[in-house]
């Protein structure tokens, strides 16, 4: 089980109420089930984000093959909008 950072960004900081928090999951997949656990809200923003491990696009990757590591920063990343 790796231990890290999960930091949320625009829409994902305001569904998840915090700006950043700890976690302990095995894969990026895990991590999504934990942290979208009786937070709606939070849910339903996760499924339009894209995501950064450890400053490494995810990409199309299935979740559950991102094997994430000790001491990994996530980066929650909302569609952003402008020019």
């Amino acid at each position: 089980m790796a231990t890290g950072k999960i930091r949320y960004w625009a829409a994902a900081k305001d569904a998840a109420g915090v700006a950043e928090e700890s976690f302990d999951a095995v894969t990026l997949g895990e991590l999504m089930t934990k942290i979208t656990r009786d937070r709606a809200e939070l849910a339903r923003v996760v499924l339009r984000c894209s995501f950064l491990v450890d400053g490494s696009p995810v990409g199309k990757r299935a979740h559950d093959q991102v094997v994430l590591a000790d001491g990994s920063v996530v980066e929650v990343l909302p569609p952003f909008a402008g020019g």
